[in-house]
């Protein structure tokens, strides 16, 4: 079967995800088409590491992502007559001129660089684990794929796949313990 007969497969699979997630029909179904584009775009990016249906979805779920924060940076205005608007206005300060909820705290950029970091040294721990442990622990803890999904997928067991996931959670516990959280024990 071919690329895009296999995404055509995949399609409503996809929408299922994104409606979950954005509660939108038009915007689940602008998210499966930049998603699709996406790879259709680039079809050599794709290298059989996974299925093409975890590779999908995990591209589907940055554009999710993107969506959501597109969201919360853009709210829309509603138009107002001049007296609805002043009212509006109005209805934000107390009558000492005091406004009747503080501004939220802005985030503060050391936190944003260190959660950065946190990342940093996230993915290197990763990078040390067996590729195999890697990649089910990213599949099931990041993309949220069920575990009958990454058994069907990889050929496990249901019991390979859990001790898969506890080494990889004890290996990753043990190198943020040493590289982040200094504790060398």
């Amino acid at each position: 079967m071919n690329l895009f007969a296999e995404l055509e497969n995949l399609r409503p699979a996809l929408l299922r995800f994104a409606f979950l997630q954005l509660r939108q029909q038009s915007a689940a179904e602008d998210a499966v088409q930049e998603t699709l584009l996406a790879v259709l775009e680039k079809p050599d990016a794709f290298q059989g590491n996974s299925s093409l249906r975890t590779y999908v979805t995990g591209i589907l779920k940055f554009k999710v992502i993107d969506h959501l924060r597109s969201l919360q940076r853009e709210q829309p205005l509603t138009p107002l007559d001049d007296e609805h608007e002043a009212d509006v206005i109005d209805s934000l300060f107390l009558q000492n001129g005091h406004t009747v909820q503080m501004p939220n705290a802005w985030r503060t950029p050391d936190s944003e660089l260190e959660q950065q970091d946190f990342f940093r040294i996230m993915e290197m721990c990763l990078e040390k684990l067996p590729e195999k442990t890697a990649r089910v622990f990213l599949m099931r803890e990041w993309l949220d794929i069920t575990s009958e999904e990454i058994c069907q997928d990889l050929g496990l067991s249901s019991s390979n796949l859990w001790v898969l996931l506890y080494r990889a959670r004890l290996r990753l516990r043990e190198c943020l313990d040493l590289h982040w959280f200094g504790n060398r024990s």
